[in-house]
């Protein structure tokens, strides 16, 4: 699949020394659905800004569409539509007119039409004529994302889209993301909700201290990383697991009534059969057992863990 977004060796230094970005290397492709996750202060925000023409590189090469982000600026910027964190809108505007204002600045000929659709996509048409400083936060969101796709982007930018979005808003904004990415729009969303990453992005990018630490196809990244977990509720607490069963990797609960065992959902062979026979052998009864499956969530923890 082609790239829409080519980021090549990529660094940012302020003034005081801080880097918040090394040597990003990273290729968005066309029409996908990128999640970037990182914990605060990672440089996610930092790497938007700059994609977007918003912060200056302090070396590096970044094209969108094959446009160079310096040299090209207006035709690059073009093509992305940017939802940032923070809420900025002028309050005492209408939703529309507000829409409307942005997609003139890209200089877009006027089409209500678009901007009537976008409004309805969003569940923003009824607060059309409505003033900015009367809805909520979540509608003020959507006003946001709505401004972002008033000039008809190719590249949407959704940086923590759902913070402080109700439940029922934040299931009818990833109904929108999905119905983007169908007409073709590539989007590239960070997120502190975990589990929407894991629902909605085809590839996952994990960046930790200014650095892109992995790449990877969701599917494969859960292959990979993940695990299953077995976890055996005890007839009877025990103090200590017994040597013979020291091969399995066992772990013992706090309290002594519970074992855990781990493996790799890539096996050919889990073992669980051998290690059930040997806890009998050992005289370990169970009176119930449950697997689990580790999460992208679990994936990402334990990627950023500091050592």
């Amino acid at each position: 699949m082609a790239s829409i977004i080519s980021v090549a060796h990529l660094s940012k230094t302020y003034g005081s020394g801080f880097k918040a970005l090394d040597n990003i290397n990273l290729e968005i492709q066309r029409g996908e659905i990128f999640a970037l996750l990182g914990p605060n202060g990672a440089g996610k925000t930092t790497l938007i800004s700059i994609i977007c023409g918003i912060a200056n590189p302090t070396q590096g090469k970044i094209t969108v569409g094959g446009h160079d982000i310096i040299h090209s600026y207006r035709a690059a910027r073009s093509l992305i539509g940017l939802v940032p964190q923070e809420l900025h809108t002028d309050a005492f505007e209408s939703v529309w007119a507000t829409v409307s204002f942005s997609r003139g600045l890209f200089g877009k000929p006027k089409n209500p039409a678009h901007i009537e659709r976008v409004l309805k996509d969003l569940s923003l048409w009824d607060k059309k004529d409505a003033k900015i400083v009367t809805l909520s936060g979540g509608m003020k969101r959507r006003v946001m994302i709505a401004k972002a796709l008033s000039h008809e982007p190719q590249v949407l930018f959704l940086d923590e889209p759902t913070a402080g979005v109700d439940v029922e808003l934040r299931k009818g904004m990833w109904e929108v993301v999905r119905r983007l990415q169908a007409s073709g729009v590539t989007i590239i969303l960070t997120t502190h909700y975990i589990d929407e990453a894991e629902e909605m992005a085809d590839r996952i990018g994990v960046i930790n201290k200014g650095e892109i630490i992995l790449v990877e196809d969701k599917a494969s990244l859960m292959q990979k990383l993940g695990k299953k977990q077995l976890r055996l509720q005890l007839q009877s607490s025990i103090e200590a697991i017994p040597p013979a069963l020291s091969p399995y990797k066992l772990e013992l609960s706090d309290d002594g009534s519970e074992l855990i065992y781990s493996y790799d959902t890539k096996g050919e062979r889990t073992g669980i059969t051998s290690l059930l026979g040997d806890l009998r052998a050992a005289g370990i009864k169970f009176s119930d057992l449950e697997t689990t499956q580790t999460s992208l969530e679990d994936i990402f923890v334990s990627l950023v863990r500091t050592p």
